[in-house]
């Protein structure tokens, strides 16, 4: 089970790498030069904090067949 402050961390981390990379990505469609290699980069970053913040969701989930034995 993952504490609050760690999913509220996780959750941060997420929406922090997904803004910068969709920034850059943005930044791509301008006249300023912007390298594929840094694009990468946030993009492999941006997927590794969703994956982490995934993967803590699932762990926090209450199996399915616990919580009917709990309240039968």
């Amino acid at each position: 089970m993952i504490g609050l402050r760690r999913m509220e961390e996780l959750q941060a981390e997420a929406n922090y790498h997904r803004e910068r990379y969709q920034l850059y990505k943005a930044k791509t469609f301008g006249p300023s030069l912007t390298s594929t290699v840094r694009l990468g980069e946030l993009e492999r970053r941006c997927q590794g904090a969703d994956s982490r913040l995934r993967s803590a969701e699932r762990d926090n989930a209450e199996p399915t067949g616990l919580a009917e034995e709990l309240h039968d």
